[in-house]
């Protein structure tokens, strides 16, 4: 069996919409939170960045709470930025749905694969087992096209797997890879 492992190479980019100059891709550059109390209420915001006018925008975490409401150590992790708790903010989904924005993962992942079997192994056909270390949505055939280096056409032909290989995922999966059809003869 191999085994393949999808990790986070950086923070995704936003699709958030810049007011000054009618962006739509933000970036949350080195993670920071605003914390402010208004008397016995605090509101926190995570902090993005227009990426084409370098403007600041604000994506609501936590609106008019009670300071006595939010676990002492979280409120510490807000002040201090806690990288963590800025991934864990930017994948809620809540957070992306309430404040309108989705995540761009393009270029921001990376798949580690065992060394492959050469083609004459005659252990077809070869199982092989994928982690997400991090949630990074992909579609499993455009994961296998890549760490095979095969079409996904022919990904479509060569692979069996209990998961759906056109639907996005982040969850782990295994699939099967078959042998390629072997070429020169027909049957007509």
């Amino acid at each position: 069996m191999l085994s393949w492992t999808v990790r986070r190479t950086r923070l995704p980019l936003l699709h958030f919409h810049c007011l000054e100059c009618r962006s739509a891709v933000a970036t949350v550059a080195e993670g920071k939170f605003r914390v402010n109390a208004n008397g016995k209420l605090l509101d926190v915001w995570l902090l993005v960045r227009c990426v084409s006018c370098d403007q600041t925008s604000k994506i609501t975490v936590r609106e008019r709470v009670p300071v006595r409401s939010i676990d002492p150590v979280q409120l510490h992790a807000f002040e201090t930025n806690d990288p963590a708790l800025v991934i864990q903010t930017l994948l809620d989904p809540l957070i992306s749905r309430r404040n309108r924005f989705s995540l761009d993962w393009k270029e921001a992942w990376h798949l580690q694969t065992s060394a492959p079997h050469p083609p004459t192994d005659p252990s077809w056909p070869i199982r092989v087992e994928v982690e997400f270390l991090d949630p990074v949505p992909i579609r499993p055939e455009r994961l296998i096209a890549h760490g095979l280096g095969i079409s996904r056409s022919e990904t479509e032909r060569r692979i069996k797997s209990d998961v759906r290989l056109n639907r996005t995922t982040t969850m782990n999966f295994t699939f099967v890879v078959l042998p390629a059809a072997q070429g020169g003869s027909r049957t007509v």
